[in-house]
């Protein structure tokens, strides 16, 4: 319930009342309270999923705008990702989503330490939203301080190898820019709570490293990330 009501507070400047909707919901990470779901609560938790799931929270992508891509990942749950666009709506400036996607580590996956498991998590959303990031400028938001020097460090297995090639393509249009844990709650949640790997949920996929191609000739090339 906690990592829920963190990745819902995330975006509670854009739900109205969301104190008032959410107020049974805090009451039961008290510590002195028994575990109960009562029809409020349950109203409460129907409530918000609705408000995050459905325009105007919802937007359509502008693809002559940036992107905001924010990842996380944990070695003993899973992979999350949302992206977001600012846009000017009303004369104000407003970050909206695009979609969130999310799933489960494979047993392979989850033995790996937790940069590289970061490093997974950001070609797995590179690969699951081509669509709107290829040819696009965009920033990569992470709570990953190591991550820029294991992308950057000569690659000691075949797996770092294929995902620094895999990253270099979005290179020239990617920033990557480290945010504190305790404010990236939105990627946070959505990694604690990640969708089943199953064919019906459309972030899972095949072996991720297997698909992309290696091309020995590029791997002194280096990468030309930018990073604040």
């Amino acid at each position: 319930m906690q990592s829920f009501l963190g990745f819902d507070s995330y975006y509670r400047n854009h739900i109205r009342n969301f104190a008032h909707i959410t107020s049974s919901l805090y009451k039961l990470c008290s510590k002195n309270l028994v575990f109960e779901i009562t029809k409020e609560r349950r109203d409460a938790y129907e409530r918000i999923k609705h408000e995050l799931t459905n325009a105007p929270f919802l937007i359509l992508p502008d693809f002559e705008l940036p992107f905001n891509l924010y990842i996380d990942a944990a070695c003993s749950q899973g992979l999350g990702a949302a992206l977001h666009q600012r846009k000017i709506v009303d004369g104000e400036p407003r970050e909206g989503v695009i979609c969130y996607i999310s799933r489960q580590l494979k047993d392979s996956e989850a033995r790996c330490g937790a940069t590289h498991t970061e490093c997974l998590c950001l070609v797995w959303a590179l690969q699951k939203l081509h669509y709107y990031l290829e040819g696009a400028v965009f920033v990569v938001y992470t709570d990953c301080t190591s991550l820029k020097s294991l992308l950057n460090i000569k690659a000691t297995n075949r797996h770092m190898l294929r995902w620094q090639i895999a990253i270099q393509e979005y290179g020239g249009n990617m920033t990557i820019v480290y945010k504190e844990g305790k404010i990236h709650t939105n990627a946070d949640g959505l990694r604690g709570w990640p969708l089943d790997n199953v064919k019906s949920n459309p972030a899972y996929e095949y072996e991720l490293v297997a698909e992309i191609p290696i091309h020995f000739m590029e791997i002194d090339r280096g990468l030309s990330i930018s990073w604040k």
